[in-house]
Formats: structure tokens, C-alpha cells, sequence
């Protein structure tokens, strides 16, 4: 790795600008032909949940000829830092900065991450429009489901991808080669094979013109641009790669688990579902293909929870016998295993107890509507009792929190269908589990959003005023025990419904809303609707022709040009049956309603009804041996960029390096089963130490010199381990420091300090804490001019930190203490 960044010292949440995790791919980019930047336009603790980025980082490092990076949004601090400083934004692994890729890679999942999009790309060098570019440029792609409807940012990409993106990435990267190799003259050239590539949208080729309604019509611009932009499908998911060695995030990433995908794809038809729509047709992993990327992953990460993802995992053709290999194989390792996706009709006891036998993990249920007759309308096949057997089983099995989902302003909803939502969710929360305990209920509510490519596509979205009132409504009439009501901001669901449906003329209004100073508008605390309202105005846009509007069926959308393989006509037919009521059944298991995804040759659905071999059953819950084997004390050093670790990540860190090491850990009993492991007290984020410990329990004996060797091959950079040892070592009361003050020390930690002098300091649990200070502060020397060591001692039962002690003791400007670094000295006699 390059020189660590300054920053990392004064920003929050350092780790997420480190770029050490375990398994990230670092290339030389000399050996390499063409390198990449993943970009995600949000904070790294989504971004690195993000699971297209993880298979295209793993495709693209498969290759030895390419190398892939990652880049997340920066969060303010550090923006604001880049700025200041007039640096540029570089990737995680190299620090390169973006300009200097060959290509920057977007991922675009969500319609409020543009503004952030448009931040990537100006710290990293890269002008915003794909027309002010040339050869000094790298090429900006896109990918993700945002990319059904390209249009609001079109402007912005130089080539964006509809569709799965495993074998397109790689065909886009044989045409750069080739275009590289015979001399790379003419970007235009280099487009004009891209845009051959099936799936692959270059904007610049299509002239946007408006008619007098209003209404964007995409006209081709230059010869040979396809009419249509069809999406890729991979047909086979066994043949496409996967990462089975996924990078393991620093910090508390949103989903920090182990993420396999059993099936892509969904036939249930909800006509509100933008990806049911998408990702046709279903197509399922072999059993025998996931237990292997299982076994692999599992041992590669140390992560403690799998999660089976898709769309609709409980319809995956043979659920219960591959949790049951899951869990013969994983249980005894305390690998919980959970299923994101659950329809309320796929819960039954025996899946639920597979759940439950490792770890209860969460459940939620998304009823969707409160009304029979309107989950009919969103041809959400599920019904009333199907919704009460599933909370019943759930409370009955031993969960004591449940999550229910609900959309208001779904079309044709009327007030009794809220009123029957309310019912519904006050007779939910009155089932009682074991005991005749009841359980608790969130209930999560947001705003519907007709998305393109959906029968609901012509629907309008419900207005923001009467969005608060229904909103705030319901909260009002679930104020009951046991129901937490939570809701999307609708002022969220609002920007999202103009960009979901938005055409060009909206590249300017989010260039003006970006210079306003707009970012992550997708979280509720940083939406500045206000400067939103003022670009909209400076641009002439009005925002509501995009959203509170009904379409007629003749009506050109901006998406036209992009055909995701479902017609138009079975869309409009889907959107005439949800108006008259009437329900479509599922077409995994009857008849082919025609909405023309499959072609029954090279594309069709895939699913598997058995599992080979004789299912498994689950293994017991191990006991530990009796005698246990004695713990054993770690001795590890923290240095370097693992200094930026908070004590709740070193701890999962260490919890997953053992794992990984394969070292025999003891449980703690429960439903919540932990690692026997424990800390010695936490260091501040930022400071060094020589020799820090922890205390680990065994199930099976192993001599400590072997404990050594497994761990230093797990460990990310910056963590090591130098022993190990059977005889654990009382606490010490006191720690060496050495303090360094890069340029000099201050002058105020050479006038001394009054050892006699007693002090009273506020806590961080609220209470003061009082103490003579030559008690905690002892042997203070300047060692150099640049260096002064001290003894840090407990003094009356309690501690501060190395930062605060110092700043109690001698007269330091807060400047003086940003540039201190720390370091933790190893215990001599060790």
C-alpha cells in the first residue's frame, strides 16, 4: 500500500477509508492491463453490503490481465477535507486517484445516491458530463437496477449496462483491449463496439427531443445505434463466477454476514415490484453448488451468519433439505442462518425450527396492503390467515419480535384499506406466544412508488402533503402496546418517485441541487428538500409531472428505448387485472402467462425440486469436553492502520481470525450463542499498542505456539500476534506511553505539571470522576524534541485516556493534541 492518508487521523469511522480488509485483492498496476474503479455512491457501510459490487470485483480480479478497486462516497468531514486541500479522491486499495483508471465502474441501485455520484466524480478529477471527457479521461460506466430508466442520468455515463453484469463486464473489457491495442485514437470508436454488446446503453448515441406535452422522445443520433437496448441475462448461475472468498468489511456494515445467492429472479408477478419485473426469470443455484460456495466462504470469512438471498428464498425449489445440510455441517460452528426474504405462506415449523436451532435470527413479513382486496389489486398472493399462521408460528417457536412492512398509496386504496391495515396489525399484535406471552411488533410504512417496467408504471404516486396526513394518520391509530411504528420520510419516497420516472431535462436540476450542496439524500437527516424546491425552480421543472399524474397507455415514457424483456402489452394487461381485482397466479407452478421474458431455448426458468443424496439431519448442539482445556491469554500488537480500529470492530475482527484459523472456541449457552473470548479494556480509536490481550476458552486443546501461527495468518495489516500462553497474567494497573508530537513538542508539555493537584473530570458514562493527579500521571519524561513518555495508572478505580490525561495536566491547545500520536508500550518483564 501507498503512504496512509493524513485524514485518517481526523475523520470519523477511519476504518472505512483503510482498504486493508481480509480478502480485498491488491495488484501491481504495472502487471495489469486494465485497471477498474467499483465505485458506490454511498458511505462504505453500504456500499460494501452492496452485492453486485462484490461479484464484479471478484469477476474482475479473476482475470490476471485486470484489476479491480473499490471507492465509496466520502462522507462530509473528509469531503469537506478534499476540498480544502484540493486533493483527489482515490481508490481503497492504491490510493490512486479515479482520473488515473482506465474506467470508473458506478453502481446505481438507488435513485437518491445521484448527488453522491456526482461527488465521486468531481474529487476524483473526473468531469461530470460524459461530453466535456476525452482521451485524458477514463471511461464512466454504469451498472444496477437504476439503469432500467438511464434517463435522469445519462448525461453523466459514458456506456451504462441493463442487465446482469457477470459476462458483459468481461465483454466490455476484451473491447477495451482490443480498441487499446490498435492505438486508442477515437473514443467513439470504442463506444460504437460497446454499444453492439447486448445490454449495453450509450447515451451520446441517442438525441433527447421533447413534444409539445412534455413527453421525451430518444431519437438515434448516429448510425448503427440499436433501437432497442435489450437486457443481458445470464441464463445459468452454476456457470457465472462467484466470490467465495468476499472481502470481510471493517466497522458494522448493514448486512455484516455472509451473503449467498440461491436464486435470481422472482414469478410471484407483485405488480408493484420493480425487480420481480427485472431479474426474469427465476433462475436457481444447484443445492450442491451453495453448500460448496458455503463451505468455502464460510472458511474464508470466519463470518458467524449466512444469509440465503433472493428475491423470494422461501419459493427456492428445495429449501428445507439444504438447510438441512446447512446446518448439519455449520451448526456445530455456531453459524446462524437466516432468509431475508420469507413469504408469509413459506413459514412453517419445520423451517422455523431450522432457523432457530443455532441462533433466532430476525423475521420479517411484508403483508404489503392491509386489505384482502387491495393485496389482490398488487397481486400480493398471500391472505389474511396465511399472515396470522405465519405470526403464530413465529411467536409460538419462541421470537419475541416481528417486522411487518405495509405500503400506503398503493393504487385504488381507499380509507376502509387503511382502516383494515390498522385492524389487521391491533389483531396481530394480540396473538400470544408460549405462556400466552405477547410478542412485539414493528411495523414499518412507506409511500408507494409506481417504478418503470412495472404494471403500476402508469399509476400515479401519491402527492406529499396528503403522504404526511395518511402517514401521520396511521401512526396515530397504532399507538397501541407491543406496535412500534416507524415510516420513510416521505419526502424521501417524493425525490425517489421524480427520478424513478424522470427523463433528461432532471440531469440539470441534479447538477444544480448538487452545487447547492445536496448529498445522501437517502438518508432522512441530510435531505435538504428546501434547495431541492430551489433547483427544480432554477431549471423550470416541475417536479410533479413526474409523479402525482396518471399516464394513459399511448403515452411515451422516457425508458422506452430500454427493453427489459417483459412487453409493454403484458405490463398494460397486468395494470388492467389490477384494476379490476383479479389476481395472476405464480408461473413456477402454472401455465406461462406470455410477458415474454423467456424464450424456452437459452433463456428459461430454472429451479431444482431435490437436493442429491440423503438429506442430513441437524447436528445436535456440541457440550464442551469435560475437563475443558485452561484458556489461554493472546498477546497481540496493534500499529499502524489497525490503530483506526473502534474496540467493538477489533473484537469482531479477532472473532472472525479465529475462526478462520480453525481454532476450537468454546460458546457461551443461550439463544444468542458467543465466542468465550474477553478484552482487555478498550484502547482509544487512533492509538498504537505494542502488546494488548485477550483471553480465549477452548473446546478442544491446542498448543499456544500453533494458536500463534493460525491467528498471524488471518489477521488484516497492523494486527500480529507475538504469544500466547497458558499462565494467564493478572492486569496490570499501570501502561507506558510514548506520545509524539510530529514538528516539535508543545510548549506547554515542557512547563510540568503539579503532581500534588487534585482533578475533577467529567465522565463519558455522565459521572465525574475525582483524583490526585500524580496518582494517574507518573515517571513523565521528554525523551526527544519531538517525544515525551508517561505512565498512565488507575487511580481511585478509574482511568482516562492518554488524550484527556494530558490535556488535564498540561495547558494544550486542542490543535497541539490532533497531532499527538499514541503509542502503548510492551510491558518489559513480558
Amino acid at each position: 500500500m501507498e503512504r496512509e492518508p493524513d485524514f485518517l487521523a481526523v475523520v470519523e469511522k477511519p476504518s472505512r477509508y483503510l482498504g486493508t480488509e481480509v480478502n480485498a485483492v491488491r495488484k501491481d498496476p504495472a502487471s495489469v492491463r486494465l485497471r477498474v474503479a467499483l465505485a458506490f455512491p454511498d458511505l462504505y457501510e453500504i456500499g460494501t453490503s452492496h452485492f453486485g459490487m462484490q461479484i464484479l470485483y471478484h469477476v474482475l480480479n479473476r482475470e490476471p490481465w485486470i484489476a479491480a478497486e473499490r471507492v465509496y462516497a466520502p462522507a462530509a468531514d473528509l469531503e469537506a477535507r478534499l476540498r480544502e486541500r484540493g486533493e483527489r479522491l482515490g481508490s481503497l486499495e492504491s490510493r490512486t486517484p479515479l482520473a488515473r483508471f482506465d474506467w470508473v465502474g458506478v453502481s446505481l441501485l438507488y435513485e437518491l445516491n445521484y448527488t453522491n455520484l456526482l461527488a465521486i466524480l468531481e474529487l476524483g478529477g473526473i468531469p461530470l458530463y460524459g461530453a466535456e471527457r476525452d482521451r485524458r479521461h477514463p471511461f464512466v460506466l454504469a451498472g444496477g437496477p437504476a439503469t432500467c430508466n438511464p434517463e435522469p442520468v445519462a448525461p453523466f455515463f459514458d456506456a451504462m449496462v441493463v442487465g446482469d453484469g457477470e459476462e458483459v463486464v468481461l465483454e466490455l473489457a476484451r473491447a477495451w483491449l482490443a480498441w487499446k491495442e490498435g492505438g486508442a485514437e477515437d473514443r467513439g470508436a470504442l463506444l460504437e463496439r460497446w454499444s453492439r454488446i447486448e445490454g449495453v446503453y450509450v447515451p451520446s448515441f441517442y438525441r433527447a427531443r421533447w413534444d409539445e406535452a412534455g413527453f421525451q422522445h430518444l431519437e438515434p443520433e448516429r448510425p448503427g445505434a440499436p433501437p432497442v437496448i435489450r437486457r443481458a441475462i445470464l441464463p445459468d448461475l452454476d456457470r457465472a463466477a462467484f466470490p467465495d472468498r468476499p472481502i470481510v468489511p471493517f466497522g458494522k456494515p448493514v448486512h455484516d454476514r455472509l451473503r449467498l445467492e440461491v436464486a435470481r429472479g422472482c414469478t410471484r408477478g407483485c405488480r408493484f415490484c420493480q425487480a420481480g419485473m427485472l431479474y426474469r426469470p427465476v433462475r436457481e443455484r444447484a443445492p450442491e453448488r451453495i453448500l460448496a460456495l458455503a463451505e468455502r466462504a464460510l472458511a474464508a470469512t470466519g463470518y458467524e451468519d449466512l444469509s440465503l438471498l433472493s428475491l423470494s428464498t422461501g419459493d427456492y425449489g428445495c429449501l428445507v433439505p439444504l438447510l438441512e445440510r446447512l446446518v448439519a455441517r455449520h451448526g456445530g460452528e455456531r453459524v446462524a442462518i437466516s432468509l431475508p426474504s420469507l413469504r408469509a405462506g413459506a413459514l412453517s415449523p419445520v423451517l422455523m425450527e431450522l432457523i432457530r436451532s443455532v441462533r433466532k435470527t430476525g423475521f420479517t413479513i411484508a403483508p404489503e396492503a392491509g386489505s384482502q382486496r387491495l393485496r389482490d389489486v398488487i397481486n400480493k398472493n398471500i391472505d389474511t390467515e396465511e399472515i396470522f399462521s405465519a405470526v403464530r408460528e413465529a411467536f409460538g417457536a419462541g421470537w419475541q419480535l416481528l417486522k411487518l412492512y405495509f405500503m400506503v398509496g398503493l393504487p385504488t386504496e381507499t380509507e376502509a384499506d387503511r382502516r383494515e391495515l390498522v385492524d389487521l396489525v391491533r389483531a396481530l399484535a394480540a396473538v400470544k406466544g408460549p405462556g400466552g406471552r405477547k410478542g412485539r411488533l414493528n411495523v414499518s410504512l412507506a409511500v408507494f412508488i409506481p417504478k418503470p417496467h412495472t404494471p403500476f408504471q402508469w399509476a400515479a404516486q401519491l402527492g406529499l402533503e396528503e403522504s404526511r396526513a395518511v402517514l401521520g394518520a396511521l401512526r396515530e391509530r397504532l399507538a397501541v402496546r407491543g406496535v412500534e411504528v416507524k415510516w420513510q420520510n416521505p419526502e424521501m419516497s417524493f425525490l425517489e418517485g421524480v427520478f424513478a420516472r424522470g427523463d433528461r431535462r432532471l440531469a440539470e436540476v441534479l447538477v444544480s441541487a448538487f452545487r447547492k450542496g445536496c448529498r445522501f439524500d437517502g438518508w432522512g437527516d441530510r435531505l435538504r428538500l428546501d434547495l431541492w424546491r430551489q433547483a427544480f425552480a432554477a431549471c423550470g421543472v416541475d417536479p410533479g409531472f413526474y409523479t402525482t399524474r396518471p399516464r394513459l397507455r399511448g403515452e411515451p415514457f422516457p425508458w422506452d428505448r430500454i427493453d427489459v424483456r417483459v412487453s409493454r402489452d403484458h405490463l398494460w394487461a397486468e395494470w388492467e387485472k389490477a384494476l379490476r381485482g383479479e389476481k395472476t397466479p405464480d408461473c413456477r407452478t402454472g401455465a406461462c402467462h406470455g410477458c415474454g421474458c423467456c424464450d424456452f431455448v437459452s433463456v428459461r426458468p430454472v429451479v431444482h425440486a431435490a437436493l442429491p443424496g440423503a438429506a442430513a439431519a441437524a447436528a445436535p448442539r456440541p457440550r464442551a469436553a469435560a475437563p475443558a482445556p485452561p484458556p489461554v491469554q493472546v498477546f497481540y500488537s496493534r500499529t499502524g492502520p489497525a490503530r483506526f480500529f473502534g474496540h467493538l470492530e477489533l473484537v469482531h475482527i479477532i472473532h472472525r481470525a479465529l475462526r478462520r484459523a480453525g481454532i476450537p472456541l468454546r460458546f457461551s449457552e443461550g439463544y444468542h450463542p458467543k465466542p468465550r473470548v474477553a478484552f482487555e479494556d478498550p484502547l482509544p480509536t487512533g492509538t498504537e499498542s505494542e502488546e494488548e490481550s485477550f483471553v480465549v476458552r477452548l473446546a478442544a486443546d491446542l498448543a499456544p505456539e500453533e494458536i500463534v501461527r493460525r491467528l498471524n495468518a488471518e489477521l488484516p495489516e497492523g494486527l500480529r500476534v507475538h504469544a500466547a500462553s497458558r499462565a494467564l497474567r493478572p492486569p496490570e494497573t499501570c501502561h507506558r506511553y510514548r506520545v509524539t508530537f510530529p514538528g516539535g513538542l508543545p510548549e506547554g508539555l515542557r512547563d510540568g505539571f503539579d503532581p500534588a493537584r487534585e482533578v475533577t473530570v467529567g465522565g463519558r458514562s455522565g459521572r465525574l470522576k475525582k483524583f490526585v493527579l500524580g496518582d494517574m500521571l507518573q515517571h513523565f519524561r521528554i525523551t526527544d524534541p519531538e517525544t515525551a513518555e508517561f505512565d498512565l495508572c488507575r487511580a481511585g478505580g478509574s482511568s482516562l485516556r492518554p488524550a484527556e490525561l494530558l490535556q488535564v495536566a498540561f495547558p494544550l491547545a486542542p490543535a497541539d493534541l490532533a497531532r499527538a500520536r499514541f503509542r502503548k508500550l510492551r510491558r518489559q518483564s513480558a
